[in-house]
């Protein structure tokens, strides 16, 4: 399993609910979560597939917001 990191435009509960129907949908992703708490309001997703990062970021995009991978 890997871990991609994603700096993120998301601020709100609502906006997390925004992003999830996209994020969901992505077959690859075992599990996420966005830590609003963080100053980077931290996407952290869990997939069998580390070449997903910029499904995830277009999931993100496509509901209003930026994602951005932070690269290991």
């Amino acid at each position: 399993m890997e871990t991609l990191n994603f700096k993120t435009t998301v601020r709100t509960p609502d906006a997390v609910a925004a992003i999830s129907l996209g994020l969901n949908s992505i077959e690859q992703i075992d599990g996420w979560n966005l830590d609003l708490e963080t100053p980077d309001r931290l996407l952290t997703v869990q997939t069998t597939d580390n070449r997903i990062a910029d499904l995830v970021r277009q999931a993100v995009e496509k509901a209003g917001y930026q994602a951005e991978w932070i690269a290991p």
